[in-house]
């Protein structure tokens, strides 16, 4: 004699699970998305040496460190930080900002770029010669009727 019979909605079905796959650890986690701010990782020492220049250059900027009870996502086993209540990776720092100065920096910076690029322009066109020209536009032309 066999067993209890079991109906197929009692039955566990391995082929209805999703399969789990392995994915390699992120070195450096992405926090929760906060409403109105940028996070960045920010060198804070390099090769166990303090890098204050770097810190207290992006700190000017608008940057602040990022406390670690503000974000329990990141766990950090056995980590020792230099700053209190941060959260700290390899030597870099996480740290916060308002949308609005990332916004404010990125325009500063379009603009020094676009300055420099029509002064490269503007250098390269000066060297132009109409009998010889650097640069022409090009155009399409269109004729209709008997071409020769």
């Amino acid at each position: 004699m066999t067993g209890p019979r079991t109906t197929r909605d009692t039955e566990v079905r391995s082929t209805m699970e999703r399969p789990k796959q392995w994915m390699p650890p992120q070195l450096l986690p992405d926090p929760n998305p906060e409403e109105g701010y940028a996070f960045r990782w920010i060198r804070f020492s390099n090769l166990g040496n303090a890098d204050p220049m770097n810190v207290s250059s992006k700190m000017r900027e608008g940057w602040e460190p990022v406390k670690a009870s503000e974000h329990p996502e990141i766990q950090l086993m056995g980590a020792k930080t230099n700053v209190p209540d941060s959260i700290e990776i390899g030597g870099l720092i996480l740290c916060k900002t308002p949308i609005e100065f990332v916004q404010q920096r990125d325009a500063w910076y379009q603009k020094q770029s676009d300055g420099q690029m029509n002064s490269v322009d503007n250098n390269f066109m000066r060297e132009n010669d109409p009998r010889m020209p650097l640069f022409r536009e090009r155009q399409s032309k269109v004729s209709f009727g008997r071409g020769t």
